[in-house]
């Protein structure tokens, strides 16, 4: 509020022997929340009174209610001069009896009497947010949902209250949006004060309130006038009316409204049908005289009046226009509503669904969209090439969006066959089938899309056409790690700066950023995301924005940033939730730090369970990454059988794609799973095809797996020189790479080799798994770190090893203990913990003892400051199988 604080002026009037007095008028509307404000402004100021006949504190709440006599009596209060008092009033203003005067008309106040005016602002987006994260849970609450819920209410902390307890009550589980906020019904509170307000202006001049509700949003006198059907001065006369009433208020420089849309609304529901229609015809033609004409607002206007024919001619206006300026979002339920609408006719329809097939592609999520696009490929009345340009559209939607790929890749393919007229067209879904992102086709068969597509865009003519068709060659070329896409990229850059190929190139660099965090150039993608990300948003592609954000996550992975990368990953997967291809990368994080930290049911969950799709539904280097960590879990769990059966089953997924670049994450586990699982030769051969994949390709993260995978494989063959030489190769290939997380993997890889050719004490072994140890201790990776330092306490040379006896560590948890207690903490139980870290479950359960009396707790759950973090819904803990070494 500025200045010295309210309470600290209540404190020093109400403190002993104090000469000062004070007086706080705390103004704030309906539910604005004044109750909780005025017991913050007198915090620690319950003194009673010492002496003498008046109260050392006041407090009247809702003045504007009191009657004459009572306002007389505190008028009369208030005139006398009594140090040592405090006194607090709040009111509505809008509800004064005479506009200003709190307590009905002045007040002769003492000399020494402090007056403060507190007002009480409404609530900004941020405080709404906050409110919203307590009502409903953090995870629950999508920027979108708040933002809306923060335009209707205009801050009103009353009104967010309401609706968030009924959304809440409403929703169940399930994560709300925006539309689920729109419908729900006003609340009783917010409808009954707006519509009483309303009524008690009088019958003449309550049209000037309805013009109000009409036009929804603050309008000056003379539009109010025009809408409500009266000339000026009637019309300003009602408006006085109505602000005295408190139905309106001011909103701005001669600008009037309602306080909050939520009100607005209210009356809109009781305004007699008839003249509501008459009040939307004056409302369009007002409208369509303004310049620039606003055809969002006029459309809505003409709908609401039944003026079907003006109504859907300003849609496709305001539609082109949204386009135009890259906000496409804004146009897609404006077109969804005028093709959904049974009256539209089909020239209509030709018109507009193309426009909503576009507009879709580069904007968010939306399931009314496919389903009103699949209505329209199915109308046989509209013209095949109309109905191709929307099927190819639909078919982008599906596969991105809607993280449909086969269904998408399907309407692709029928898409080109409808567009045999327009070959430009034709193109873009050809090229949209040349990339292997999502399972289906081999790769001869993509690079043949491609080839096919690269003719025809350039004998099209159509710059847009060509650069989109460019940047699909793009990310197919790097993606299958062809030297040839670097070149092509550095092309892409300069196609042009119209709109929608700088859409093009936006989409072409994000998905370059992607394609090279698999080929292991981490560097490069980072810099293309940013790169990306911000002509995404400038350019008005906000699904193409949030790819490259999934992307942000997976490089924070590599390069072990953990710090906060879980959080980031949840609030992440939180937003795009209902986007499966989005998620995808958030989930992927999720599980694999998981994995690392030794919480295989949250492995389980963030990969397999909640609203994820099969592994095998999944695009194509998501879901081989995925099955390695599968692979790396059933392994921990001394489970061969079914690591290799996984392994199997994501090695022939890469095999029918041809993509061996992405196998760098799943390679070497699959090698592993088949040795251990007594398959050597099973092994060696996917060795060799990888290697035979790999062949003239410019990949360095599967060139480092590979390093590993021959490593693994001469090891399982006897070959402990040759398999130690390309472990330090792969190693060395891997911190190169700038990835700490297999680096320390391989290396651990390394000394158990060094250690079963030259014994318990070769020291450089030794010296590697104290390494590695750190390091994986360091990442966060406390499963891994449990394991080799329970390997390199059964190797320390004896020259190192520790005295006997052990240290004293008093309070404090010693190293041992505090493995352990967060192992404990996340749900593992004592068997579990034992196989883990190679200790006795009698062992484990005396640290689990110590660490909760030393820790002053009563459940081994308040063992860890870690949360568990799994996905909403699933009840995943962190139990699901104990995991040993690998």
């Amino acid at each position: 509020m500025g200045g010295e604080p309210w309470s600290r002026l209540v404190e020093r009037a109400l403190a002993p022997g104090s000469a000062e007095s004070v007086l706080l008028l705390v103004a704030g509307p309906a539910g604005s929340g004044k109750s909780h404000l005025i017991a913050e402004l007198l915090g620690g100021t319950d003194r009673s009174p010492a002496d003498g006949p008046a109260p050392a504190l006041l407090v009247a709440e809702d003045v504007h209610l009191a009657a004459p006599d009572e306002l007389a009596r505190l008028r009369a209060l208030l005139a006398v001069d009594r140090p040592g008092t405090a006194v607090l009033l709040s009111y509505r203003p809008e509800e004064l009896p005479v506009p200003g005067l709190a307590l009905g008309g002045p007040v002769r106040y003492p000399s020494r009497l402090a007056v403060h005016p507190v007002p009480v602002p409404p609530l900004g987006p941020a405080e709404v947010a906050r409110i919203a994260a307590r009502v409903l849970g953090p995870e629950r609450c999508r920027p979108e949902l708040t933002a809306r819920l923060h335009a209707r209410t205009a801050g009103n902390a009353g009104a967010v209250l309401d609706l968030l307890h009924a959304l809440r009550s409403a929703a169940g589980p399930a994560r709300p949006g925006p539309a689920d906020l729109d419908a729900l019904d006003i609340p009783v509170r917010v409808a009954e004060l707006a519509i009483s307000r309303a009524w008690n202006v009088p019958a003449d001049r309550r049209a000037v309130v309805w013009a109000a509700a009409v036009l929804g949003e603050p309008a000056t006198a003379g539009q109010l006038a025009a809408v409500a059907g009266l000339d000026p001065e009637p019309g300003r006369e009602a408006l006085v009316a109505a602000l005295a009433a408190g139905a309106l208020a001011e909103c701005g420089e001669q600008r009037y409204g309602f306080p909050m849309p939520l009100a607005g609304e209210a009356v809109y529901r009781h305004i007699p049908g008839p003249v509501r229609d008459q009040l939307h015809r004056r409302a369009a033609r007002l409208l369509a005289r303004a310049q620039p004409v606003r055809w969002d607002l006029l459309a809505r206007h003409h709908r609401r009046s039944g003026e079907l024919r003006h109504w859907l001619r300003a849609v496709e206006r305001a539609a082109a226009g949204y386009a135009r300026a890259g906000r496409h979002q804004e146009a897609v339920p404006l077109l969804e509503d005028a093709l959904a609408a049974p009256d539209t006719p089909a020239a209509a329809r030709a018109r507009l669904a193309p426009l909503l097939a576009r507009s879709a592609t580069v904007g968010l999520r939306s399931d009314e969209t496919v389903r009103v696009l699949r209505q329209i490929v199915e109308d046989r009345e509209l013209p095949a090439p109309v109905r191709g340009q929307v099927r190819l559209d639909l078919g982008l939607l599906l596969g991105n969006q809607a993280g449909r790929g086969a269904d998408g890749r399907e309407e692709l393919a029928r898409a080109v066959a409808d567009l045999g007229e327009r070959p430009a067209a034709a193109a873009r879904g050809m090229s949209a089938l040349a990339v292997p992102y999502w399972p289906g086709g081999s790769l001869a068969e993509h690079l043949e899309w491609l080839r096919r597509a690269e003719r025809v865009a350039e004998s099209s003519g159509d710059p847009v056409v060509r650069t989109a068709v460019a940047a699909n060659g793009v990310a197919v070329l790097l993606s299958i790690g062809d030297p040839a896409g670097w070149q092509r990229l550095q092309a892409l850059r300069g196609s042009g700066e119209e709109p929608e190929i700088r859409q093009q190139v936006a989409r072409g660099l994000c998905n370059a950023a992607d394609a090279a965090h698999w080929l292991g150039y981490d560097r490069q993608a980072g810099e293309l995301s940013v790169e990306g990300r911000r002509l995404a948003s400038s350019s008005g592609a906000p699904y193409t924005e949030r790819t490259v954000r999934g992307t942000a996550l997976l490089l924070d992975w590599a390069a072990g940033r953990w710090d906060g990368l879980a959080a980031r990953a949840r609030e992440f997967a939180a937003e795009v939730g209902d986007m499966p291809l989005l998620a995808e990368d958030a989930r992927l994080v999720l599980g694999l730090l998981a994995l690392a930290r030794g919480e295989p049911g949250q492995v389980e969950a963030w990969l397999r369970g909640g609203r994820a799709r099969p592994v095998e539904e999944c695009s194509v280097p998501l879901a081989a990454a995925s099955s390695a960590a599968l692979v790396r879990l059933a392994l921990g769990r001394q489970d061969t059988a079914g690591a290799a059966a996984e392994a199997l089953a994501a090695w022939a997924r890469l095999r029918r794609q041809g993509v061996w670049v992405w196998a760098a994450e799943l390679a070497p586990w699959a090698v592993r799973a088949l040795a251990e699982a007594g398959d050597p030769a099973g092994a060696a051969r996917l060795t060799g095809e990888f290697t035979e994949g790999l062949a003239g390709r410019d990949a360095p993260a599967a060139e480092a797996a590979l390093h590993w995978c021959r490593a693994l494989t001469a090891r399982t063959e006897g070959d402990h020189p040759g398999a130690l030489a390309h472990f330090r190769a792969a190693a060395d290939a891997h911190a190169r790479l700038g990835r700490p997380y297999p680096h320390a993997l391989v290396l651990e890889d390394s000394a158990r080799c060094a250690l079963a050719t030259a014994g318990p004490d070769h020291p450089w072994a030794v010296e590697a798994l104290g390494s590695a140890a750190q390091q994986l201790a360091a990442l966060g990776a406390q499963w891994d770190a449990a394991r080799v330092r329970a390997l390199l306490r059964t190797h320390r040379p004896a020259r190192v090893r520790r005295p006997v006896g052990r240290p004293a560590y008093g309070e404090e948890l010693s190293p041992r203990e505090l493995e352990v207690a967060e192992l404990a903490g996340r749900g593992m139980t004592n068997r579990e913990i034992a196989l883990t870290l190679h200790l006795s479950p009698r062992t484990v359960e005396q640290h689990v003892q110590r660490a909760m009396r030393k820790r002053n707790v009563r459940s081994r759950q308040e063992l860890t400051g870690t949360p568990a973090g799994g996905p909403a819904g699933t009840g995943a803990t962190g139990g699901g199988g104990p995991l040993v070494s690998p």
